[in-house]
């Protein structure tokens, strides 16, 4: 069955948490199914080694899964505008990827968690995007014929899902970022249903 990879990492749990409603979203396509993978954070000192699983949540991506998905979904929360240093290390480590164009020509999205409304969501988006256009992938938006998207108060962009924490971090979802969350899945799996058809 046709995997959508859906790559993020999560410090605090809400990048976590917009992962799995895209996930869902991917599963509601008939013959589409999600795969869930995390990265781990980076050392100061490189000379550390992460163990092979994390303790908990979604396994660590290797560039194997990378080589067989059908499309790939990227999430990070904000840093300054831009996307976490360990979804950068692990995009950094994906030159053999690019070389033989595995990649290219797969559909492919983008989701990010902020603090605030004014957090750097979109700046995010599109600092995961770039390396994708690099690699040959078919960006994947969210069209505004999605009534969420024209309602949202909270999260969620033409770019991508996205959700505003709060500044503590304890904002829960609303329903418009669930929304639209599941939507990114469903149009990222629909368009790789489409492709390997």
């Amino acid at each position: 069955m046709p995997e959508i990879l859906i790559v993020y990492y999560s410090r605090n749990g809400s990048v976590a948490q917009l992962a799995r409603l895209i996930a869902r979203g991917v599963e509601e396509i008939p013959g589409m199914q999600a795969r869930l993978r995390s990265v781990p954070p980076v050392a100061a000192v490189t000379a550390t080694a992460q163990a092979p699983e994390p303790d908990e949540g979604a396994p660590y991506a290797t560039l194997a899964d990378l080589r067989d998905c059908a499309g790939l979904i990227l999430g990070s929360p904000t840093r300054f505008g831009n996307m976490a240093a360990p979804l950068k290390y692990f995009i950094d480590s994906t030159a053999a990827e690019w070389a033989s164009g595995a990649l290219a020509g797969k559909p492919a999205a983008v989701f990010t968690a902020t603090a605030t409304m004014h957090g750097g969501q979109e700046t995010t988006l599109v600092s995961m995007m770039l390396p994708l256009l690099h690699h040959g992938a078919l960006l994947v938006g969210i069209p505004y014929t999605e009534a969420a998207l024209n309602a949202t108060t909270t999260g969620g962009t033409p770019y991508g899902a996205s959700h505003v924490t709060g500044t503590d971090g304890s904002r829960q979802l609303s329903d418009d970022e669930r929304s639209l969350a599941r939507t990114l899945g469903r149009r990222v799996a629909m368009i790789a249903a489409k492709l390997t058809a």
